[in-house]
């Protein structure tokens, strides 16, 4: 079978970019639902922050773990016990709202740890599912669903709150991941081999690589982290995900609050620079996987691109603060947001290079440093507006960051293969 076929690895791979768009939209409502809610329940800035940042607590405590069990065992159940778990919470948020921000914020917690094991999970299943010269657009569709995710949160979330009350946003998006889980449970098998319908041909190219079968323990965290190559990962994600989560929890009360605009226009606003970063991931991840394919070296290919991707978050963080337009800050950020795709063939793609048959548990252990900013990132955001009342300082701060990243991606990052 040509790998441009359509195939049953296609299959897992369309359904992991659905279970990521349903991840977002399950994240991000609440950002858009948190303006009515703090109304209803009178929460400053800082106890929004508190609300924001607390699904990241339980994001943290499962990624080395999902990551794990997911190499150990595949991602196909591991994935799909996460999707029905944060799916539950999400549905049970209002009523959890309503007992008290306690019981709230132990819900957000709850949802968090659902959705840690998702990235652990697919990077493992397309470790067994897709061939090598197809994993960074794989990766880059997949990761799609982030952007997508969230415009169709930022502009349906507050149709939703609008027609029937904030709680709706929440009994309506959880209830879309119970459904995706029961597709996935009649659709996907747990290994190629195993998957009904699969030609000799595609299983042939799948394990031309790798065996897909191979469960060899993974080596000891500590042996990975003596590796520079899996640091130059674990701070890149740290700093690509600081201006992601300020971004995704702090971008619909700037366009409202910051630059002026009416409630009902925030999604069309907002949604703006997510449209430009669905699209330019799946170009990124094409052109990376063109330039493997044309025989250009792998580590090039990654810093290369991680360049491209960082340079562009970099520019657009230290102008946007700066503007009064809202059509003009919308501007800087869809044009730094398309740049910042290109990441996606650079960090994003690097764990099945480097550990192709433990990029499960790699993923969860740069994940689980690539969730602390949104701990520490959306929190400290919200203490600088509750304190100085300055988005520019939010965006300077977020720049910094991203530009120690790519410093240390040049530095230390590799396409080579550093363990079996």
């Amino acid at each position: 079978m040509a790998a441009k076929q359509f195939g049953e690895r296609h299959k897992v791979v369309f359904m992991a970019f659905l279970a990521v768009f349903i991840c977002y939209i399950d994240r991000v409502n609440i950002s858009v639902a948190i303006i009515p809610m703090a109304e209803t329940f009178s929460w400053d800035p800082e106890m929004q922050g508190r609300v924001l940042s607390s699904f990241f607590i339980g994001y943290l405590l499962l990624q080395v773990v999902g990551g794990r069990l997911a190499d150990r065992y595949g991602g196909k159940v591991i994935l799909g016990a996460g999707v029905l778990l944060w799916s539950l919470f999400t549905i049970v948020t209002p009523p959890a709202a309503a007992l008290g921000f306690v019981i709230l914020i132990l819900a957000r917690i709850g949802m968090g740890m659902g959705e840690a094991v998702t990235f652990p999970s697919i990077y493992s299943l397309y470790s067994r599912w897709v061939p090598i010269v197809e994993r960074s657009r794989s990766v880059g569709f997949a990761n799609s669903g982030i952007p997508l995710g969230t415009v169709f949160a930022l502009l349906v979330t507050p149709l939703i709150v609008d027609a029937w009350g904030w709680p709706w946003a929440f009994y309506l998006f959880g209830a879309l991941g119970v459904i995706w889980f029961a597709v996935w449970q009649k659709a996907i098998a747990r290994s190629p081999r195993l998957q009904q319908g699969i030609s000799a041909e595609e299983l042939a190219m799948i394990e031309a690589d790798d065996d897909p079968e191979d469960t060899t323990p993974a080596p000891p965290l500590r042996e990975l982290l003596r590796s520079r190559a899996v640091w130059a990962i674990i701070i890149a994600h740290f700093c690509n995900n600081w201006s992601l989560y300020v971004l995704l929890s702090w971008l619909p009360t700037f366009v409202s609050q910051g630059l002026g605009v009416d409630y009902k226009s925030v999604g069309l606003y907002a949604m703006v620079p997510h449209v430009a970063s669905f699209f330019f991931l799946n170009l990124a991840g094409n052109v990376a996987d063109g330039l493997i394919r044309r025989g250009m070296d792998v580590t090039k290919v990654r810093k290369l691109m991680q360049s491209i991707g960082f340079g562009g978050i970099i520019t657009a963080l230290m102008i946007v603060g700066e503007v009064d337009s809202a059509w003009l800050a919308i501007a800087v950020m869809t044009v730094g947001n398309a740049v910042g795709a290109f990441v996606t063939g650079g960090f994003a793609s690097n764990h099945m290079d480097i550990a192709p048959r433990h990029a499960g548990i790699l993923m969860g252990l740069t994940n689980t440093a690539g969730t602390i900013p949104g701990i520490i990132g959306v929190y400290v955001s919200g203490m600088i507006l509750a304190q100085t009342g300055s988005w520019a300082l939010v965006f300077q701060v977020a720049a910094g960051v991203t530009l120690f990243g790519l410093i240390c991606f040049l530095l230390m990052a590799s396409g080579r293969k550093q363990f079996d």
